[in-house]
């Protein structure tokens, strides 16, 4: 059975963050902020206004000369005069023409210019954010502001503004006019406006939340769509399918209601529009054509009155829809603007320095950390790395190992106490140059989209195709490599899907040494990877680590057998140190891991024979 919709709602709010604060309709502070992104095309935006201006006064002298040549030699039998009416009337049309494809073309360019900006900002932008806000913001979020937001942002600025501009000065044109021609039928048509007031103002907050709506249940069901597909692997082998189909089935369904809320707000409202235009146009060939019969004006105003006239009151339905996409844009600007103004959780410090040479000492004073605040991680974690030392982090899953990792690689900074790199507290530290002399192979394995040597290449862009064969002679996997279908030149798939586990992994780890860092960080190093290239990569890994400072995290203890230190992680705190050695001798938390650790055969096996254990 399907959940209330309020309570789907209700749910992703909860999980996915609240929907953009309720602003006023046409904000200028908003509009004031997208106007500063057509500043670097301003040279456009001049010619285009200037066009836009032209094409206001070419529409009511259309009009006009229509008129002019039906109630003059047209109407008198003028036959030359017809003649001579045309070609002015032709002339005016070509012109007009014209000009309505130089402005469609502009607008369309000036259009695209601003959305490529405003992408582009929006892709840097989180590039420089920092973990925790990719834990907040799902990936269908992220994706929903980048194509969809700013894509009704586009049609706000290369259609709604012009075209209205268009349609509103056409207006004021045909009113002034109207306004010479008979004043009093002016003053008819005048008397319609406070009507056509009380309806856009009606109208205009219901279809202004619908669309909000529309636009964030896009998002959500984007994000649906997003994090299913990422993890497809999961729902299958779990049989969930149908769960989540029912679920996405809600989020459509919630979608679905709120686009027709909106169709049929505007549906009411055009028409209405359009109606009040053909009442004020009855009323004045009524009241026009009275005051003809009785002799009080000539026929030649009242045509020219009446062509004006349609010119006054077509542009309302049109401004009714244009304002409509105007709200849309509005919604979808809000949301552009709202990511842009997202501040990071932290940033350097303007005094941070550029990281010139490292030499890899490594300090942790008392560290506490909390993802959560009062939820703490981490609790007085203190230990110290000497230059080329080889330091492993070991315990149960949640005893806080990947965030000291993440901690001393400056991907989070500490809640309390300090992390030192080389004397210097790394709040001092320029985080880009420290990863540059930072290089880490991650728990996931995650590749990019290319070949095999695209993501070694990864770590360093400029490396040949000498260099990037040289680390996997050194790692002892060229072989493997070469066993690939294409060798160097195999695409990986998308996140590498086209590989092994343990491929991925043996490329992760050719990555991390063409960078040749100074400090580096192994996160469950071998977890993908079979016993057999597990031996054969424990020699390879030994050259690697040699003359660097090295934090590994693993549970397969034959990877860390030979560490300078251990330290033992319970609950967010350092319970046991030294290595390995002496810990098997203290019988304590260790002890218990390595005991289990030998009683699975793993320390018999072909890995652990290459560094055999105490």
């Amino acid at each position: 059975m399907k959940q209330p919709r309020s309570t789907i709602k209700g749910r992703w709010a909860r999980t996915h963050g609240e929907p953009t604060p309720d602003q006023k309709p046409l904000d200028w502070v908003t509009i004031r902020r997208l106007y500063a992104f057509t500043q670097p095309y301003r040279s456009m935006r001049t010619w285009l206004v200037l066009l836009v201006i032209i094409r206001a006064l070419q529409l009511p002298l259309l009009s006009w000369m229509v008129a002019k040549v039906v109630s003059g030699p047209i109407a008198h039998r003028d036959v030359s005069g017809t003649w001579r009416g045309l070609l002015v009337l032709f002339f005016i049309v070509v012109t007009t023409e014209l000009n309505f494809v130089y402005r469609m073309r502009f607008a369309l360019r000036f259009g695209e210019s601003v959305v490529y900006d405003l992408r582009s900002a929006i892709f840097r932008h989180v590039l420089a954010m920092p973990l925790s806000f990719f834990n907040r913001m799902p990936l269908g979020r992220l994706i929903s502001r980048v194509t969809n937001d700013v894509d009704v942002v586009r049609t706000g600025i290369q259609d709604v503004v012009f075209v209205s501009t268009v349609q509103f000065g056409g207006m004021l044109i045909a009113g002034a006019m109207m306004l010479y021609y008979d004043w009093t039928l002016f003053l008819v048509v005048i008397a319609f406006v406070p009507v056509v007031w009380l309806l856009i103002r009606y109208f205009s907050a219901r279809i202004r939340q619908a669309y909000r709506e529309v636009q964030e249940t896009y998002s959500r069901f984007t994000a649906s769509i997003a994090e299913s597909v990422n993890r497809i692997q999961v729902i299958q082998a779990f049989c969930r399918q149908g769960h989540n189909d029912l679920q996405f089935d809600e989020q459509v369904s919630l979608h679905a209601a709120n686009n027709f809320k909106g169709a049929v707000e505007s549906a009411m409202f055009v028409p209405l529009l359009e109606m009040n235009g053909q009442l004020m146009l009855s009323l004045v060939i009524v009241l026009g054509g009275f005051q003809v019969c009785h002799g009080r004006v000539g026929l030649e105003p009242l045509v020219q009155f009446l062509f004006l006239s349609e010119l006054f009151f077509g542009p309302i339905p049109i401004l009714g829809r244009q304002y409509n996409q105007a709200l849309t844009a509005m919604a979808g600007a809000e949301r552009v603007l709202a990511l842009l103004d997202s501040k990071p959780d932290w940033a350097d410090r303007d005094t941070a320095r550029p990281l010139v040479e490292l030499r890899g000492q490594v300090a942790f004073r008392d560290v506490g950390f909390e993802y959560e605040p009062g939820q703490p991680v981490l609790s007085d974690i203190t230990f110290d790395i000497e230059p080329g030392q080889t330091v492993a982090l070991v315990g149960a899953t949640g005893s806080g190992k990947s965030t000291i990792t993440r901690l001393l690689s400056k991907l989070y900074l500490p809640t309390s106490g300090s992390v030192l790199l080389d004397g210097e507290d790394i709040l001092n530290i320029n985080g880009e140059t420290l990863h540059q002399r930072l290089a880490s192979v991650p728990q996931d394995n995650f590749l990019f989209g290319g070949t095999v040597a695209d993501n070694i290449r990864f770590a360093c862009p400029t490396a040949s195709d000498a260099d990037v064969r040289d680390v996997a002679e050194r790692l002892d996997v060229l072989d493997l490599i070469q066993a690939m279908p294409e060798g160097f030149a195999s695409e990986v798939g998308e996140k590498g899907s086209n590989l092994s586990l343990g491929q991925r992994q043996v490329i992760c780890f050719a990555r991390a040494m063409l960078a040749n860092p100074r400090l580096l960080v192994l996160d469950e190093a071998t977890s993908s990877v079979d016993v057999m290239t597990e031996a054969r990569l424990q020699v390879a890994l030994k050259r690697l680590l040699s003359g660097r400072t090295s934090v590994v995290v693993a549970h397969r203890l034959s990877t860390i057998l030979h560490a300078d230190q251990i330290l033992v992680l319970a609950h967010g705190r350092i319970v046991e140190r030294g290595s390995h050695a002496e810990l098997v001798r203290r019988r304590g938390v260790y002890s218990a891991l390595y005991a289990e650790f030998v009683r699975q055969g793993v320390a018999t096996s072909p890995a652990s024979a290459v560094l055999s254990p105490v």
